[in-house]
């Protein structure tokens, strides 16, 4: 792999036994979908896609 490293880990899951993938953002937020391309989109998307826990709280 080249280029800089940003130091965001993204983490998808399978979740055993259908078809489901678990997402886990690089901020803590969690998503779930069936479409790879929706998972990736969604965790791409920051901050546009979601909001770092605790923000407006």
């Amino acid at each position: 792999m080249s280029g800089r490293s940003t130091g965001e880990v993204y983490r998808v899951d399978w979740l055993p036994g259908t078809d489901l993938l678990h997402g886990t953002c690089h901020c803590g937020r969690e998503h779930t979908a069936q479409d790879p391309v929706e998972m990736w989109e969604w965790m791409l998307a920051h901050p546009w896609g979601h909001e770092p826990r605790g923000a407006g709280a």
